[in-house]
């Protein structure tokens, strides 16, 4: 469940509206001119056709609030394509998903599913050809309308004619998200010969470029498998393995590569709202407690509960867009607390709070020193708070995108009265 799911009436509206209009944005990347499609926000009226469809998708719940376009041309695989997408976290969801599956595969997904969206032109130009070729396989796609934010990118999942689930496609289309594609990319092909315990990774499958966009395929994690009880201690061990997976390191803040590269972020944000703030508490901070000996591992970067599914022989992981190589041992573990909360909390300053003070239990399995944990909590949050920044999350409408509102304040006053 994403943190969307949990958020206020007048933000699930605000999210609705802007999942509209980045539907009619997908169908333009994906299906560019000579194509058009009809029954998308945004349609030429005219009605125009020319000649059979070569996409035909239905609008998972419909167009006024796109989450999910699942391909129409055969029951089973638009089935495949609700159920295998992911895996709903609670009661009422996971009844409202098997719902639109069952229908589905019945025959009477026109009760619920009312919205159709049809793409015409040759298919050649399209995503799907492109897919085709590279692949040397013929496969649907479904579509995922994600929630506003700066890094969201076009995801695809692949498959196959017997309704299996044999990839996720990621296109990096701007900046900010071809970097990130290349990234993850990059880490997956360096963690395919790392060793980590209890943590299945997914694969590469292809890597390329298609109109100027980044492209990614990668092998499909099996999320549909039941779920097993997911221990404090198991998780922590697997994050724990992927911290020391690629090596670790040790030394005072104020020298580590860490802090250099730390403080060349905070530089290239110093100007956009809160950077200076931000800046500020980071110098700060490392007066107080630059001489404070830290080890440096790597880190997932967004390990959250709707980045894994806990199953009984591993943990699956995915989205690892973020990994990092040489930060504080425990970020992953941190994240994970905060990102938790979040979802659950509607006071996001009191989930930041919280997590800050948990963090001597959190970091315990990293083996960080008591008199560590805080400080390795409080860079964490300048860590996050300035890709935040970077990624300009506050313009692109993320719902916790102004840092000055949650983030900002308990970093603030954690570092004044910090010893």
């Amino acid at each position: 469940m994403s943190p969307v799911a949990t958020a206020p009436a007048h933000l699930r509206a605000q999210d609705a509206k802007l999942r509209a209009a980045y539907l009619r944005e997908v169908l333009d990347l994906l299906y560019p001119p000579p194509c058009f499609s009809d029954g998308a926000p945004g349609d030429d009226p005219d009605g125009r056709v020319a000649g059979a469809a070569v996409a035909d998708y239905l609008v998972v719940p419909d167009v006024r609030r796109p989450r999910l376009l699942v391909p129409a041309r055969s029951r089973r695989i638009a089935a495949a394509a609700v159920r295998r997408y992911a895996e709903p976290q609670g009661r009422v969801a996971k009844l409202k998903r098997d719902a639109v599956v069952t229908a589905l595969r019945t025959g009477a997904s026109g009760l619920l599913l009312r919205d159709r969206v049809r793409v015409y032109g040759p298919a050649a130009e399209t995503i799907d050809g492109y897919l085709h070729r590279v692949l040397g396989a013929d496969v649907a796609l479904s579509i995922h309308i994600g929630p506003a934010r700066a890094n969201r990118k076009p995801v695809l999942q692949l498959i196959s004619r017997d309704g299996r689930t044999v990839g996720f496609g990621k296109l990096g289309t701007g900046p900010l998200t071809r970097r990130l594609v290349r990234a993850e990319t990059a880490a997956l092909n360096a963690l395919a010969h790392a060793v980590v315990a209890d943590v299945t990774i997914p694969q590469v499958l292809h890597s390329g470029q298609w109109r100027g966009h980044q492209v990614l395929v990668q092998s499909a994690l099996p999320v549909w498998q039941p779920r097993a009880p997911l221990a404090a201690d198991r998780l922590a061990a697997a994050m724990r393995a992927v911290a020391l997976c690629c090596g670790t390191s040790k030394g005072w803040l104020s020298t580590s590569p860490y802090w250099s590269e730390l403080r060349e972020r905070l530089g290239s944000v110093a100007d956009r709202p809160d950077g200076a703030a931000l800046a500020a508490a980071a110098r700060d901070l490392a007066t107080r407690a630059g001489d404070t000996d830290l080890r440096y591992g790597a880190w997932h970067g967004d390990w959250s509960p709707w980045n894994m599914a806990p199953l009984a022989g591993s943990l699956l992981v995915w989205d690892w867009e973020r990994f990092t190589l040489g930060v504080p041992l425990g970020f992953d573990a941190l994240h994970y607390e905060l990102q938790r909360r979040i979802q659950t909390d509607p006071d996001a300053a009191a989930a930041v709070e919280r997590t800050v003070s948990r963090a001597p239990v959190l970091l315990a399995p990293f083996e960080v020193p008591a008199a560590a944990a805080e400080l390795t909590a409080l860079l964490y949050l300048i860590d996050l708070a300035a890709r935040y920044l970077a990624d300009r999350q506050a313009e692109a409408g993320a719902r916790l995108g102004v840092l000055g509102t949650w983030l900002l304040p308990v970093l603030v006053r954690r570092v004044e009265a910090f010893r």
